[in-house]
């Protein structure tokens, strides 16, 4: 059965101790303590081991001399109780003149991601998402001031007005509609050709993610489904910037399709065995999403309905 908690990204997260933020002697001393772990990004990539190896290279008490100033994220504690943080490199860090030259190197968080461990995925993708929301929301929305970063990464406050502002997650339905044994799935023009996955647009004010799944199936491939039988599957954090991506099932009421081509290319109906192979990477038209995404878990779900 899929489960949020296995879902790559989000899978053996460590214990936020939401405690430790306000406690600014606290996370100084544990940024320094011979104990810590801290991994190291850069435009929003993460610093692992080079070539084929696999896994973040954490760095210890002196990550704090690589760039001092950078933006500092305390991301928990692990189960030994080891403090665990994050830093966000400068765009003109230069890595080979550094004292981390040769440990590793910085790349691409989709590439890196599918083939590091649970723990340090989930960790890379938290401080993925909060460095690129600091980046972006340097700004006061309230009175235009810079604002600050406070409470260890996980809020921001305006000096001039006093306004908090927080991270923000946007919620995403991605999804499939299912019809006489077969399900429909899309492929934007963009993509590299073969390739098709779930339908997925972002939840609206005033909507249930039930209701823009519905809405979604129906503005993008003129598919009508009633949101009151969308049966959940599980959700995903996605880090592109900062989604919620949850998984939904809905029984089609009609099977016409008719595209919306600034959303889509296209969009076909496939049976189960056809979902099955695409899975397997043996389709002889068709690829599909990499396990990593949460795409691949539905579609696989899916296809195992009634197995």
């Amino acid at each position: 059965m899929t489960n949020s908690n296995d879902m790559p990204l989000a899978a053996k997260p460590i214990d936020r101790a939401a405690h430790r933020r306000l406690d600014e002697a606290w996370l100084d001393d544990a940024f320094r303590h011979e104990n810590v772990l801290v991994l190291a990004m850069r435009n929003g990539e993460p610093f692992v081991y080079p070539g084929r190896e696999s896994g973040l290279v954490w760095l210890g008490p002196e990550a704090a001399r690589l760039y001092p100033g950078s933006p500092r994220l305390f991301l928990g504690e692990d189960k030994a109780g080891n403090p665990v943080f994050a830093i966000d490199l400068p765009e003109r860090f230069d890595l080979d003149a550094s004292l981390i030259a040769g440990a590793g190197e910085f790349r691409d968080f989709r590439a890196a991601a599918g083939s590091i461990p649970d723990m340090d995925a989930n960790c890379a993708s938290t401080a993925r998402s909060i460095f690129m929301w600091h980046q972006s929301h340097r700004f006061c929305s309230k009175c235009g001031s810079e604002s600050a970063m406070v409470e260890a990464g996980w809020k921001r406050q305006c000096p001039q007005c006093g306004a908090e502002h927080f991270p923000r997650t946007d919620p995403v339905a991605i999804m499939l509609a299912e019809k006489d044994g077969m399900a429909l799935i899309g492929r934007q023009k963009i993509w590299p050709p073969g390739f098709y996955s779930c339908l997925a647009g972002f939840c609206e004010p005033g909507e249930t993610i039930e209701q823009c799944a519905a809405r979604e199936i129906f503005e993008e491939a003129g598919v009508v489904a009633d949101p009151a039988n969308a049966e959940y599957i599980a959700c995903q954090p996605w880090p592109f910037p900062s989604s919620l991506m949850v998984g939904l099932i809905l029984q089609a009421e009609t099977s016409d399709i008719s595209i919306d081509e600034k959303e889509l290319e296209t969009a076909r109906w496939v049976s189960r065995e056809e979902m099955r192979q695409i899975l397997a990477g043996t389709h002889e038209e068709i690829f599909g999403p990499p396990p990593m995404a949460i795409a691949h878990h539905i579609m696989k779900a899916w296809s195992e309905k009634g197995h």
